[in-house]
């Protein structure tokens, strides 16, 4: 069950980088399609947490374990990085497309799920390096070779391919320390929402340093489905600190890669970008991240 819930999560993070992806080249500014939809994301999260009494109850623990230095400051962290997911999304996927944005990001979630695990960051704790591991993170990596193997490099400029690595990097990151945050106040709702106040603040800077920089961006469009990038990230950010505690940091990562492989590969088919991976490049890729997954699953029942 953890692992379909990885994979759901998988699924709605495509969704979500095709629609901010769309949104930041609507308005010619993929930072501020980031903090729209991270604003959009922090009003539901708030009025959850206003009607919903077990979530008043994990944010009172919250407050509770600040003051007493009970919960430290690094577990607060993971909206940063989700605000980096989100405006590397409206930057790069209305270009490379998704497929092509998906496996960079598998690159990052792979190396930094590894090493997170290793030194135990995330809830489940310490997770042995084990060669089945290490073999699905090998898959993960060659995933992404096959999609560079093309002609995606002269289609587009080296700096677009980079980004969706430190997203990687921090969607790891962000899995850790909301999985942290939720076990230590016992509240997943609380995490999604501090990891969504954290966010909104750090893009809100960013977006006013582009518009200093590079001018106001373009009127915000009208269609509502835009706007739908904010619901998903609270969505599968709560799934996320909800189920990283029985998968790990890398198997979270994987099952996840493998739902946004195969939903990303039907997005770029039915809504081809311009400088996305070609029909073989997609089919491999989707094979390579299965068998990451499958590599990585913890066949062995623990002894108690």
């Amino acid at each position: 069950m953890a692992l379909g819930g990885a994979v759901a999560i998988g699924v709605m993070t495509a969704i979500q980088a095709r629609v901010n992806g769309v949104l930041g080249v609507r308005i010619d500014d993929g930072i501020v399609a980031g903090l729209v939809s991270f604003t959009a994301g922090l009003i539901i999260l708030v009025a959850v947490t206003v009607a919903v009494p077990s979530s008043r109850a994990g944010a009172a623990r919250l407050w509770n374990g600040l003051r007493t230095r009970h919960v430290p400051i690094w577990m607060l962290c993971g909206g940063a990085c989700g605000a980096l997911t989100v405006s590397t999304q409206g930057l790069t996927a209305g270009i490379l497309g998704v497929s092509l944005f998906t496996v960079g990001v598998v690159a990052g979630q792979t190396v930094n799920g590894l090493i997170l695990d290793r030194l135990g960051v995330g809830p489940a704790g310490v997770v042995a390096v084990t060669p089945g591991r290490v073999l699905g993170g090998l898959f993960a990596l060659a995933a992404v070779g096959i999609s560079l193997s093309g002609d995606a490099l002269a289609r587009a400029p080296w700096w677009l391919l980079v980004l969706p690595f430190a997203a990687g990097v921090g969607i790891a990151w962000q899995s850790a320390a909301n999985g942290r945050l939720a076990q230590r106040v016992a509240s997943p709702m609380t995490a999604t929402l501090m990891s969504f106040v954290g966010g909104t603040v750090v893009l809100a800077i960013a977006a006013a340093l582009s518009v200093a920089f590079n001018g106001m961006p373009q009127a915000l469009p009208a269609e509502p489905w835009l706007y739908l990038g904010g619901v998903l990230g609270f969505a599968y950010i709560l799934l996320g600190a909800t189920i990283v505690a029985h998968t790990g940091v890398l198997l979270l990562g994987l099952g996840s890669v493998l739902g946004q492989l195969v939903t990303s590969v039907i997005i770029d088919l039915l809504w081809p970008a311009s400088a996305g991976p070609a029909l073989w490049q997609l089919l491999a890729m989707i094979g390579v991240a299965v068998a990451s997954v499958i590599a990585a699953l913890p066949w062995r029942r623990r002894r108690r």
